[in-house]
């Protein structure tokens, strides 16, 4: 009993801080700032996450990831996961750290504060180029683009800006 009134939300937080956004894998869910509220009531703890889509196909995978991280938090009695649409996930949710690894992983991060029907502006995750085109809107996941840049000659992924 005395253990239970250890178990924090920030206990919880630093447990989710590990686990990784099954798509990106340098990249946590934290980071990217799709856990949007821990709470915990007599050692049952409710994690309220945001998908990137509404469709995405690694809900199960995220689900499963997260209940094995926090079942392993000591006093730690039940984990539910509930994917919530409301508020939307957001590109500026995903933080400063989130960012940098996603350029140092080769995927360029979405510009901050970006408006619907704005020019999108997407530097080179490798050289650091402004100068790169758009090759294909669609890239090997829906929150993805296929990009190149024109000065060091390689192709990259971008995440869109949503």
């Amino acid at each position: 009993m005395v253990q239970q009134d250890l178990l924090t939300e920030e206990i919880i937080w630093k447990a989710l801080q590990e686990v990784k956004d099954p798509e990106i894998p340098p990249v946590s869910m934290v980071e990217m700032g799709m856990i949007h509220k821990v709470s915990i009531e007599n050692g049952n703890v409710a994690v309220q996450v945001l998908p990137t889509f509404v469709g995405c196909p690694a809900l199960d995978i995220m689900r499963k990831a997260i209940v094995q991280q926090v079942q392993a938090v000591d006093s730690v009695q039940k984990v539910t996961v509930d994917f919530i649409f409301e508020p939307a996930w957001s590109s500026d949710r995903i933080s400063e750290q989130g960012r940098e690894k996603l350029r140092e992983f080769g995927i360029a991060p979405p510009p901050l504060h970006h408006k619907a029907g704005e020019l999108w502006k997407v530097d080179c995750p490798y050289c650091g180029s402004p100068y790169t085109t758009m090759d294909n809107l669609f890239g090997p996941a829906a929150c993805r683009s296929i990009l190149y840049c024109k000065h060091c000659k390689n192709p990259f992924e971008a995440l869109k800006p949503i």
